[in-house]
């Protein structure tokens, strides 16, 4: 038996069972059977051993399909395409998470199996529809789990329990083996507590599937700049945020621009509009022709099994006619065409995941409304055939904030390499001489993964020495008042680069602390003292290029 993979799945069954939260579950496998098959894993496949959860309106062979309704339920005979894709890459079902009855909804609190209560907080709602999936992540039941998104089901629960959710671009992954709530907008989403981990999931869903005849292959993007423009709405489009929220998507702002991101203020009007078509429009009518005659064929149900405000929205499509959806789909248009000309040049736009985090209390009072509000940064994504990404960004009073970053069709990867920036935001690294852009050692600071944030000048505190070194080199050293302000740069290396970066730098010199010209202080390059011996000052040229030009006439 291959030890580590079923200690972890023994591990995993150990803490569902210690968390008692029975509403996160509509089944759960039995635990020996999901040990017998995690013998016959193979230890060298890519997810050998990490355990996850599937939303219940996602096909698991072997457990019934309900999306969240006994009287709809159903046994597959076959997995779902993304779920036999990480099945097949090692990864071990452990069981299938409650959810807003048909994928109706972003409270977490519409389903007959109970109300998925919050992560953090037990009184506050997990968000959903894909809640079971976002709090089963997030109380760290498992590795990762699927949720489904067609208005934000797969982003908002991460938001509102600290975690990361990925929706993907539509079509990506295949939603065969998927109960649709509205076939043409539905994606197979992923909660993790780890960005790269979420990434890595999701790819491994991707490709296409030819018994779901939307599914589509990824075409190549460029890679986020060094200086990615983002897009934060205009201060009256984050009215009507929770107390204290404005400030923490500020501080979100802040930390984005720290890391080299290019702040712009735009209208985002148009998708706020193109947002409240989700469920205002004629677009409704899908998820009438999803589920719409069960409804109708079990109204005695409604109220018990069938929830009474799900079934409201659902059976409310069928008055929707051809020519509305002919007018919306216009109008749709329209307002994506001017969304996108909002956006022009962006590399995303950067706004809070939702609105507010209300309690159990609050949207058992206003059920309809309380669920609108949470849609208003989400609903328009797949309407407008957008890739977006939810992560955390801290706390106010006590409960997850997240912030999202979304972008057009195929932006995926862009997305994750933007949000990772903001979630590892590395170490900055002030270089003067050699290691400057175009300068022999450069090299090496792009091989550490460095990125340029801005060319500067310290304080006016130091000296700079030409060393005699191969290759030439100048030393830098601080000498307090009376010294000069010296040229460099300013680059960015993630933890890693930094470390095995640092390894690499030879004596006389050494990475300390360099006091910028705006009194900020980062690592950056040093020498010994001993090294200025003979060496002469150059601090009046004002930097190395300067020293060099000099040295060439």
């Amino acid at each position: 038996m291959n030890g580590t993979v079923t200690e972890r799945v023994a591990a995993a069954f150990d803490r569902i069972e210690a968390a008692d939260r029975p509403e996160v579950w509509i089944s759960v496998r039995d635990r020996d059977e999901v040990l017998r098959e995690a013998a016959s894993v193979d230890p060298a496949l890519p997810l050998a051993g990490l355990v996850f959860a599937v939303k219940d309106n996602i096909d698991v062979a072997g457990l019934p399909t309900t999306a969240a309704s006994a009287s709809y339920t159903y046994r597959p005979a076959a997995d779902a395409t993304a779920v036999r894709r990480l099945r097949d890459a090692g990864a071990l079902v452990v069981g299938k998470t409650n959810l807003d009855q048909f994928a109706t909804g972003l409270v977490g609190t519409r389903s007959p199996y109970g109300a998925v209560r919050n992560a953090w907080h037990p009184a506050r709602i997990s968000g959903g529809s894909s809640s079971g999936s976002g709090v089963a992540v997030a109380l760290g039941l498992v590795d990762f789990a699927l949720g489904t998104d067609t208005a934000g089901s797969g982003r908002v629960p991460a938001a509102l329990n600290g975690i990361v959710g990925i929706k993907p671009t539509k079509g990506l992954v295949p939603v065969t083996g998927v109960v649709p709530a509205c076939y043409s907008l539905d994606c197979v989403t992923v909660f993790a507590r780890d960005l790269a981990l979420g990434r890595a999931v999701a790819e491994m869903m991707e490709g296409v599937d030819p018994a779901d005849p939307l599914s589509r292959v990824a075409q190549p993007t460029a890679a986020a700049p060094a200086r990615p423009r983002l897009a934060v709405p205009a201060a009256e489009h984050l009215d009507g945020l929770a107390p204290g929220w404005k400030d923490a998507f500020a501080a979100a702002v802040r930390r984005f621009a720290s890391v080299g991101a290019e702040i712009v203020e735009v209208d985002i009007a148009p998708l706020l509009e193109a947002a409240a078509l989700l469920y205002g429009g004629a677009f409704v009518a899908e998820r009438y022709a999803a589920v719409g005659a069960h409804l109708e064929k079990h109204p005695e149900l409604i109220g018990t099994d069938l929830d009474p405000v799900v079934a409201g929205i659902v059976l409310g499509g069928k008055d929707k006619t051809a020519a509305d959806w002919a007018e919306d789909t216009a109008r749709l248009a329209a307002l994506g065409s001017a969304g996108r000309a909002a956006l022009a040049g962006c590399a995303a736009l950067l706004t809070p995941t939702t609105t507010s985090h209300p309690t159990l209390a609050d949207v058992a009072a206003d059920p309809v409304g309380a669920n609108a509000r949470m849609g208003r940064y989400t609903n328009y994504a797949n309407l407008l055939d957008m890739a977006s990404l939810a992560v955390p960004a801290g706390f106010v009073d006590g409960l997850p904030f997240g912030v999202m970053l979304t972008g057009p069709a195929f932006s995926d990867r862009t997305l994750a390499e933007l949000a990772g920036r903001f979630a590892n935001p590395g170490i900055d690294v002030f270089v003067v001489g050699a290691h400057l852009t175009g300068q022999p050692l450069n090299v090496e600071l792009v091989t550490a993964g460095g990125t340029l944030v801005a060319s500067t000048t310290t304080a006016p505190a130091y000296a700079l020495h030409a060393l005699a070194t191969d290759p030439p080199k100048p030393g830098l050293v601080r000498v307090g008042s009376g010294g000069s302000s010296i040229k460099g740069e300013l680059w960015r290396l993630p933890a890693s680069g930094f470390g095995a970066f640092v390894a690499t730098v030879p004596a006389p010199l050494a990475i300390g602390t360099v006091v910028l010209a705006d009194g900020s202080s980062v690592s950056g390059f040093v020498a010994e003292p001993a090294a200025l011996e003979n060496a002469p000052d150059i601090s009046h040229l004002g930097g190395w290029r300067d020293y060099l030009a000099t040295a060439a006439r």
